[in-house]
Order: C-alpha cells, then structure tokens, then sequence
C-alpha cells in the first residue's frame, strides 16, 4: 500500500540489472525467431523465384549458358531484395511489440519506476493498481480492496478478492479489478502459473482487415488471367513455328511479368512500416486495421484532462466558508489537511499530486501521514463520485477524509438546501474559469467497527478546491487542423459544463451549447441523434454514458475514435472504430481494449496519427496504382510480338531487371514519400472505399496501355529501319525511362511532379534513378553486358527521342492534373 512505500527501497538498479542478466526477460517463448535459412526457403517458394529457376533450366536445355548463369545471378538479387525488407519489417515488429508490451509499476532504489514489464526481475517489489495487468507472480505484503481476475488461469469469471492474510498470492497475467497493494515478486517467465501451463498473451494481434482481403482477391483474379494469357500464348508461339522450348520461354516470360507477386508483399512492408512511423509520432497501434481506419476518422471523441490539458495541476483556489482564498492557503489548512488525507501518500494521480505539493508549503505532510494508520478505503463509486479514507484516530474512534464531486461531497455531508445553493453557487464560478472543482469534508466515526456503506459516516463540509490543469501547446493548432481536414472534435469530461466550455474556448472548439451525460442518457433515440448533430462538448459523462455517445454516432454513420484511460472506459473503447488509449496514465485494460496507444496522451498526436494514417493510405494506393500502371506493357510488349509474328522485345533477364526497378520503387519510394500538400485539407474517405477504385483503376490502365501502345509502334518502326537488336535496345531503355516517368508521375495525384520533387527528401526515390541511369549506361556501352541483354549501341538522336518521350508523358499527365482541376501550388 503507497503509504508505507515511503519505507522501502527496493532492488538496486544495479541488482535488478544483475538478475536480469542472469534470469533472462520476463516472457514467455512464442514462436521461434525465423532462421536465415526459414526466410530463404519461403522466398525460394515465391511463384516468381519458380518461375526464374525454370527459365533458367530451359536456357540451360538451349545451350545457352551466359543466359543461364545471369539469371542465376538475377534470382540471387531478388531474392537478397526480398530478405532485406523481410528482416525490416520483422525488426519493426520486434519493436512495436517492446512498446506494447504491459508495463509495470516497481520501487528501485527507493523510487517508483514505470518499466516495461518484461524487465521485471524476481525480487522486485510491484505496486498493482485498479486495471493493471499483473506482470509476475507476486507475493502481496499489502492489499486494500484488492480484487483480481484469474478467468486467463482458472477459467472462472468471478473475480477473486485477495489480502495478506489469507489469498496473498496474484499471478502473471492476472488482471486488477479493484482495489491496489503490493509485493514481492516470487516468479518470472515459465516459472510463474501461467508459464508451467504453457499460454501465451501476445500484444500486437493478426487478423486479416479489409484491404487485406481486397488485395488477395484482387491478386488471385489477376492470377488467373495472367495464367491464363502465358498458357495461351505459349500455345500460339508454338503454333506459329517455334519450338516447345522457345514456346515455353515466350509462356515464361509473359508469366514473370504479369504475375502480380509484389502485392501482398507490399501491403505487409507498409502496414508494418506505417506501424512504426506512427510509434515514432507516439502513436502504437496495437491492430493491423487501425491504420487503414485512421485516415478515415471523421469524428475524434477525446477526454479533456490529460490529453486536451497538461494533467499538471496546481490549486488556483480555494472556497470555505470564510469566503475564497488565493495564492495563500495558510487560513485552509484543513481543507488542504483532508484533502491530503483523502490521497495516497505516494500520487500518480496529479491532482492528488497538487495537494501534496500544495500542502508541503504548511506542514510535513510524511509526519500527517505517520500520525494516522489506515484502515479503510472507500473507493470512487458510479454512484458516487468520491473517495474516503478512514484512518484509525489518535482518540477512540476513526478519522475519515473525504474529497471528490461536489453534489457527491454534498449529499454525505447532508447540508441545508441554503448551504447546498450558496456551494453550488461558488461551484459554478470556479468552472467558469476553467478550474477542476473538488469538494473536500471531514468526518469521525466513533464506533469500534467501521461501517461498510460510506453514508453511515457522519461528515463535515469543509470547502472547495479549485485547481487548474493548463491546456497543452499546440492543441488549438491541431483543432483548427481536424476542422480542415473535415473532422469534428467532441470534448467529454466529467468536469463541470462551465470548466468544459473555457477550455472549448481556449481551444476553438465550436459547439452549441454543452449538454450534461445524464442529459443524454434521458433522451430518446431522434433527441440523442439531434443533439449530436450540433453539440461538441458533453459534460458530467460516465463511462456508460461515453459508450452511449459512440454507439450513436456509429449509428449516425461517423467513423468515430475515441480516447480512454480507465477500467469504465474498455466497453467505449472496443465499440469505437478507433479506441484510444493513453499510454501514461491509462490503465492496461484500457490499453488491451483499444485499437491505438497514445504514447504520450497528447491530443496532438492523435491529429498528427490521422495525418500519417492518411499517408501510408494514400501511398499505398500510389504504389498499388504504379504497380498496375507498370504491368501493362510488360503484357503488350510480350504479346503482341507473338501476334504480329516478330521477334521477342523482352526476354527473361529484361523482366527481371525491371523487377530490380519495380520492387524497390513501390516498397520503398513510395512508403518513403511526403505526404500531398493538401492531405489534411480534404475530406475524411469512405470506411468503405475500395483501394483498386475504379476510378484509379481505369486510369492505372490508361496510362500503362499508352505506355505500351507507343512502345510496340516504336519497336516496329525502329526495326524496320535498324533491325531486331537496336529495335529492342531503344524499346527497352524507353521502356525503363518511362517507368521512371510513371513513377514520378504517381508520387502526387494533384501536385505537379516539379514542386513534388523541390520539396521532397526522398533518397530511396534518388538512389533507384540514379541505379537505373547507372545500370542502362553500361548496358549500351560494354560489350559483355551489351551482349546479356542482347543490346546495341544507340546514336544521339534515339537518346534524344527517347527523353523526349519521356518528358512528353510526364508533361501529358501535369495537362490532364491541370484540366481537373485540381493542381495546388
């Protein structure tokens, strides 16, 4: 119990670093880590690594050994490529599971430490607190009301009350229910309960979400078309005179081509990458599909203490029935006695802090504390929005302190109908001014034994206590940027409607008027759905209540997100499309039940999470578009030769340098890429909006069969003049230059691709240009690598023609962004 901790010192950071070393982190075995060898074989298994080997044995059966080796070699590099952004994405996971991992609460060297839990040692003394996951087996040497969930190890959903007397023990993975105390820990790792029966909790959960789906269907249609299109064609090319084998290669080739294996991989490398930009913003998901919801926000729910505000408090005011003080409390000093009282010795709750500190400056608050044992709390109560603690008395009978809501306060204190209005009165000037108001009142029992209900205690009303909690830098910015960005804000606190509405102002938060949460929890169905439509701010509202306000807006057809700290609030949590937890302050039910983790409880990194959840949406969608775009005439140009009977413009080595294009371009050009200038000045998107819209769709094939219709009437006209090897030469290196083109082109939909480039820092996008230019130099200028790609040399006027293609689809496409309209510089 944090009233005695003052008397302990726990391990030793040095002795708790010792044991970890020598005992290994506090977690069970999942699956094993994947060996070098694991990711191989996976790879190697890949529909297109198969198809390479198979290439490169029929170049083998054709004597061509040169072909053969480099393709070889080729499989070497994908596959390298593959591996290197497996272990990024991995490494990734690895870390957002560290940060996701519950924490746990211990004393080191005298102080209260929060650490991840997994680094808790045997020896440790653990405070446990209401809504805390129990990080080891512990030993209690203190509990106060101490309930605990064992439903993980017993399979009962009856939770367990627990004291050091008789059930003293708590076990890992455990949940507090009510109640706190602490202990010893006893059992780490596979020597707790939960280890000797071998479950597992794991932090970061796998489903598969809708773009998930969307994508694998959409790969498995493509699948059978492109399967379909390399059987047909393999028959064709035999049945126009060539042989089984060069038949196959042409099969092979359209199939190395078309097959749309990059999909999955790139959706799983920016899910995981966008995992881990938004940790670097204080934003952990927890659930694959928050990213994709994230961006589609269009209604953010957010508590007012701790996320609008600093929870930094200090008390501003104090109200007795000598009238209002300021600055000097000296004339209050019972008031800040009881209210000190009313707290725990050690606080993690500010406001409990401000008491402390404000009591410090009166008298030694450990000696008031030492003066007093404690034997009693009452905890806060839906009912009763109030603590007390009943200490046992120097004199006969018990001290009992009491802080909390005024009208709770109030009705213990059972004051006249005058007293209650002349209070109530004082109340409303406090939250005028934007002050938490908490009511503080003594009380004596002078029985032998305390009474179970809290009403049978005779108090005394001493005054109130106002307290101001700043609100955070920067968050009136991110207000003014949601509105942008067509998402409305709604402000729910249980502080008074007076409090909510200053800081509403302060903030910017527009609202008619501020409706009370019983207010609303009165109303019918058509009255809540009216109120919604124009109130922003809800004051005095309940975690019943919370999920009230959610379950109608989802009913509205908002996409709603919503912040959360407590025990009460795991239900609204779960029911909102987004559930916010704080990371600091909020309890680990709360954590377990929420979508998102807001690292540091700051309002503004939820707004900053919509902006980077937009991004990662919008640049997937980008390099899902270029991957269609880019496919397409890698079909023309190994089609329509077999159709118009001339010979092959790309074979397996030229697909397969293109992939060494392709690959690094949409799995980490585009995830790299800046987000538009005007992302946060458009509408929320549909839930249910398709990333392969139509509308992207068609102009994904437009652009890509353009591309391939300019490049077969190239290939045609340049090999009547020059023949087969400088017609495929210039085809090719058009080819590879228009599909710079196209990737440049994708980074905006809107901006034009000049201003895109001046503002963007994207060194993956410089490194892929400059590889290409690199490798398309040598591959016309050495004779060895001339022969590989069966290349010849191009005079000045074909580079001349071929930028200047290149240049003309670029500007093509900045024409057709004009005319909608919708370029924004």
């Amino acid at each position: 119990m944090r009233y005695n901790l003052i008397m302990l010192s726990g391990l030793t950071q040095k002795e708790a670093s010792s044991r970890l070393k020598a005992n290994g982190y506090n977690e069970l075995p999942s699956a094993k880590p994947r060996k070098l060898t694991d990711f191989l074989v996976e790879i190697i298994k890949e529909p297109m690594i198969s198809l390479l080997l198979v290439a490169c044995v029929l170049y083998l059966f054709l004597g061509d050994k040169v072909e053969a080796a480099l393709l070889l070699l080729s499989i070497a590099g994908v596959v390298s490529i593959s591996l290197y952004q497996e272990k990024k994405s991995e490494k990734s996971l690895q870390a957002l599971a560290s940060l996701s991992s519950p924490r746990a609460i211990v004393i080191r060297d005298g102080e209260e430490i929060r650490i991840p839990g997994r680094e808790v040692v045997v020896g440790d003394l653990v405070i446990l607190a209401e809504g805390d996951r129990v990080p080891a087996d512990v030993e209690l040497k203190e509990a106060v009301n101490l309930s605990v969930d064992e439903s993980l190890l017993t399979g009962e959903s009856q939770s367990v009350s627990k004291n050091i007397n008789q059930d003293s023990k708590v076990f890992s993975g455990t949940m507090v229910i009510s109640g706190h105390g602490f202990g010893e820990v006893k059992g780490i790792g596979l020597d707790t309960e939960l280890g000797k029966i071998g479950k597992s909790l794991r932090s970061i959960e796998i489903e598969k979400t809708l773009l998930q789906k969307e994508i694998k269907t959409f790969v498995k249609w493509i699948a059978i078309i492109g399967i379909s299109l390399c059987v047909i064609l393999a028959i064709i090319s035999i049945l126009t005179g060539m042989s089984f084998i060069e038949g196959t290669l042409a099969g092979l080739t359209l199939a190395i081509g078309i097959l749309p294996e990059e999909f999955p991989i790139v959706l799983i490398l920016f899910m995981t990458m966008g995992a881990w930009r938004l940790a670097k913003h204080n934003v952990l998901t927890r659930r694959a599909a928050a990213i994709e919801t994230l961006g589609a926000a269009t209604v953010l729910c957010v508590d007012k203490t701790g996320t609008i505000t600093k929870n930094q408090m200090s008390i501003e005011k104090i109200f007795t029935n000598g009238g209002i003080d300021l600055n000097d409390f000296a004339t209050d000093e019972g008031v800040i006695k009881y209210g000190i009282l009313a707290s725990q010795r050690k606080p993690f709750d500010p406001m409990e802090s401000a008491f402390i500190h404000e009591g410090k400056k009166l008298f030694d608050t450990d000696v008031l504390f030492d003066e007093f044992s404690l034997v009693k709390e009452y905890p806060i109560e839906n009912s009763f929005l109030c603590v007390a603690h009943a200490y046992q008395g120097i004199d006969k009978g018990f001290e009992v302190a009491l802080k909390g809501a005024p009208e709770s306060v109030l009705e213990l204190c059972h004051v006249t109908e005058k007293e209650k209005r002349m209070v109530e009165n004082e109340v409303k000037k406090f939250a005028k001014e934007g002050l938490r108001v908490i009511a503080v009142a003594s009380g004596h029992h002078h029985g032998k034994y305390l009474p179970e209900n809290r009403h049978d205690i005779q108090f005394n009303f001493l005054g109130l206590v106002g307290l101001k909690d700043p609100v955070r830098k920067g968050v009136k910015d991110s207000v003014r940027s949601a509105y942008d960005a067509g998402i409305r804000i709604i402000m729910i606190t249980g502080d008074y409607k007076e409090t909510a509405l200053d800081i509403a102002r302060q903030i910017g938060l527009v609202t008619e008027g501020v409706v009370i949460g019983d207010e609303f929890e009165a109303m019918n169905g058509k009255e809540r759905e009216a109120t919604l439509k124009k109130v922003n701010v809800f004051s005095r509202v309940r975690p019943n209540q919370k999920l009230l306000i959610i379950k109608e807006l989802k009913s509205m057809g908002e996409v709603v997100a919503m912040t959360g700290d407590g025990v009460n609030d795991a239900p609204a949590l779960k029911a909102a499309n987004i559930g916010v937890a704080m990371g600091r302050r909020g309890t680990d039910v709360a954590r377990e039940a929420a979508a998102i983790v807001l690292l540091d409880d700051n309002f503004n990194s939820i707004v900053g999470g919509v902006k980077m959840g937009r991004r990662i949406y919008d640049n997937l969608q980008k390099a899902i578009n270029y991957l269609i775009s880019v496919h397409i005439p890698i079909v023309i140009l190994s089609i329509l030769p077999v159709i118009f009977g001339v010979p092959f413009i790309l074979m397996p080595v030229h697909i397969v340098f293109l992939e060494f294009i392709i690959d690094p371009t949409c799995t980490i050009v585009f995830e790299a890429d800046k987000e538009d200038r005007d992302i946060m000045n458009r509408p929320p998107r549909k839930l249910d909006q398709r990333i392969i819209a139509f509308k992207n769709l068609y102009a994904s094939i437009i652009n890509g069969s353009i591309i391939g219709i300019i490049l077969f009437i190239s290939y045609m006209i340049t090999f009547q003049k020059f023949g087969e090897t400088i017609a495929r030469t210039f085809t090719f290196i058009m080819l590879v230059f228009l599909i710079l083109a196209l990737m440049i082109v994708n980074l905006s939909r809107k901006e034009n691709f000049i201003s895109k480039l001046k503002r963007n820092d994207n060194f993956a996008l410089i490194g892929v240009v400059s590889f290409t230019l690199v490798v398309m130099y040598f591959a016309t200028h050495i004779e060895n690598i001339m022969n590989v790609f069966r290349f010849g040399s191009l005079v000045t006027f074909q580079w001349v023609q071929i930028i200047g293609v290149a240049i003309g689809f670029l500007l093509l496409n900045e024409i057709t962004k004009s005319l909608n309209g919708s370029c924004k510089n």
